[in-house]
């Protein structure tokens, strides 16, 4: 046996040589597993979060100043009380159009015509068989007085007298209707020209030369049912829905200050010229008409107007506007008695209930509810809140 003794420590198994790293490191999947879990709670830490919904906003719009005193106030549109579409009595192709928008023409006056050729030739035609009709009348009755002249001698019958004298009836009868026939001819020729109803001016083009028109749409799409749309400008009245509760306080005479959209500094003398005898029961409003007194050519029809109506003439200075208070149509929400705003403060929406008057443009007015200058949500979520936090778009 030898004395060197044997070093055994090399046959030792190391168990930890397959889970060790060079450098001691941790394996990399342990590493992901843990940044998966941090992302996990930090994402279910963010969806409990409430977080501020992102709205657009818009400022309320205001117009004019307070209310006239001394009376009640309603909206509506200025029209023209003598107004008309004016088409043909006949279909057929517009061949001429004398006029355009803004033209003042007179009762009376040619403003189109219609393609002709054919019933003037139709015209023509008639009064050529007039002639020929004439012509064979007087040989009739030539015919006649020499039959007439020959039975007193006795060279002709009674018959051939008879004879003569019916054909001369029958020539007389046919005359008559040739001359029918022309009269209608003309009637039909003069068909072709448009006349103006009334004195009025030209609002509208309804077609152009070339289009082919009728008085009802039986041509379907292609087919124009007016030419032009005129109406009398010295006729120019203002139609307001007025609330039933208020319409014992109306009456016919009774003077107005009439404020228009396009001129809110400056308002016109009117009066009530009727007050219609029926309601508007989804609306529970009553049409009322109101002359105008002041004629200015700034007023134009389809304008929207407000008219105060003054129970004391002298309480009303001419100097009183109207305060008109408008939002858009995407602001708000609901319909009639339950229309609301929401109303942004800071950062805090809070809802607010209005009462709405008439839309145009897409603009509603809110009679109660809102002063002007508020900011406003448009197009809210579905899922805001009273008092919730909001963040504006753009900022």
């Amino acid at each position: 046996m030898s004395a060197e003794k044997t070093d055994l420590s090399s046959l030792r198994i190391d168990r930890d040589a397959g889970t060790r790293r060079p450098g001691g490191k941790r394996p990399a999947g342990v590493i992901a597993i843990g940044v998966v879990l941090a992302l996990a709670v930090v994402a279910l830490v963010w969806w409990r979060v409430p977080r501020a919904a992102v709205v657009r906003v818009t400022e309320v719009e205001a117009v004019g100043g307070s209310a006239a005193p001394g009376g009640i106030s309603a909206n509506g549109y200025v029209v023209a009380r003598t107004k008309a579409s004016v088409s043909a009595k006949i279909p057929g192709r517009l061949a001429y159009l004398g006029v355009s928008e803004g033209s003042r023409v007179r009762k009376g006056e040619i403003i189109a015509r219609l393609e002709s050729q054919d019933v003037a030739a139709a015209l023509a035609a008639a009064r050529a068989n007039v002639g020929t009709v004439e012509a064979q009348l007087a040989q009739a009755r030539r015919d006649l007085a020499r039959a007439e002249e020959l039975r007193k001698q006795q060279l002709v019958s009674d018959v051939e007298v008879e004879n003569a004298r019916t054909q001369a009836d029958v020539y007389t009868a046919q005359l008559a209707s040739a001359k029918a026939q022309v009269d209608l001819a003309v009637a039909n020729l003069e068909n072709t020209n448009v006349r103006a109803p009334f004195d009025g001016t030209v609002l509208r083009k309804d077609a152009e030369v070339g289009e082919i028109v009728a008085p009802s749409s039986a041509g379907g799409g292609l087919t124009r049912t007016a030419i032009v749309t005129m109406a009398d400008l010295g006729t120019l009245e203002v139609e307001v829905d007025v609330n039933e509760a208020y319409i014992a306080q109306v009456r016919n005479g009774e003077p107005t200050r009439i404020t228009l959209d396009a001129y809110p500094d400056t308002s016109f003398d009117g009066r009530v010229r009727q007050v219609v005898p029926t309601a508007d029961r989804q609306k529970a409003t009553v049409l009322v008409k109101v002359s105008i007194l002041d004629k200015d050519p700034r007023i134009l029809p389809e304008m929207g107007a407000r008219v105060v109506f003054v129970t004391d003439a002298a309480s009303a200075p001419a100097g009183a506007i109207p305060r008109h208070v408008r939002v858009p149509r995407a602001a708000i929400v609901g319909e009639g008695a339950t229309s609301r705003v929401w109303t942004v403060d800071g950062d805090v929406v809070k809802l607010q209930s209005v009462e709405l008057g008439t839309e145009r443009d897409g603009r509603v007015e809110v009679l109660r509810g809102l002063a002007g200058g508020e900011r406003v949500v448009l197009d809210p979520p579905a899922d805001l809140r009273d008092g919730s936090k909001v963040r504006i778009s753009g900022r």
